[in-house]
């Protein structure tokens, strides 16, 4: 299975959103929902449930299931509207909101970085 790099330099393979929606048992996908539920809440004081944690097949999915999350995501609307494989490919690479993020993802820049560095 060929890795899905998300615009931001996430994987879509590692993300527990992204595994949960491939979980075929219902009592462990029930599971894993409420635990990325309660990892948003302590981390992103949000107040989101388990039944608010949907299907997601990437955020570079164009006609997929979309977590809300990555609806939401402005670095994903940026890279959309610039029409850009990563950010790594952005002219304005690595920008304020990119560096933001990268406080938090580090191996998301590492991943981005490498990728520009082969441009």
């Amino acid at each position: 299975m060929d890795e899905i790099i998300a615009y931001c330099g996430l994987t879509c393979h590692s993300c527990p959103i992204y595994l949960a929606t491939r979980e075929r048992d219902p009592k462990k996908k029930g599971e894993m929902r409420a635990e990325i539920a309660r990892q948003i809440n302590d981390l992103y004081k949000e107040k989101l449930k388990t039944v608010d944690v949907a299907d997601c097949d990437g955020c570079r999915t164009e006609s997929g299931r979309l977590f809300s999350g990555c609806k939401r995501c402005n670095i994903r609307k940026c890279a959309r509207g610039r029409s850009v494989v990563n950010c790594a490919h952005c002219d304005e690479y690595a920008c304020e909101s990119l560096e933001k993020f990268f406080t938090t993802e580090p191996y998301a820049k590492k991943r981005l970085d490498k990728i520009r560095s082969g441009l």
